[in-house]
């Protein structure tokens, strides 16, 4: 399975307290069922709460990041700090 990470969150609730886990998995969407890579290690009729995020999406994200990025580092107006760590 590709876990991509797991961590806990307490919050207070009017209820009381809870604590929730969450735990990012790989899945394809086929036939209108979502199937996931591996079994989870959760009770049987565990309630989840699933967030899609599509490769489409992500590559808009990527593309438009690494577009911010280099005209960031690409900045001729930055040489003067280039300048000042060669001295």
């Amino acid at each position: 399975m590709d876990d991509w990470g797991k961590f806990a969150s307490c919050r207070n609730s009017i209820s009381g307290d809870n604590c929730i886990m969450t735990t990012k998995v790989e899945a394809i969407y086929e036939h209108g069922k979502l199937l996931l890579r591996a079994p989870l290690s959760l009770p049987e009729k565990s309630h989840v709460r699933v967030t899609i995020e599509s490769d489409v999406e992500r590559e808009v994200w990527l593309k438009l990041s690494e577009e911010n990025l280099l005209k960031t580092w690409n900045n001729p107006d930055d040489d003067v700090f280039n300048e000042l760590l060669a001295k």
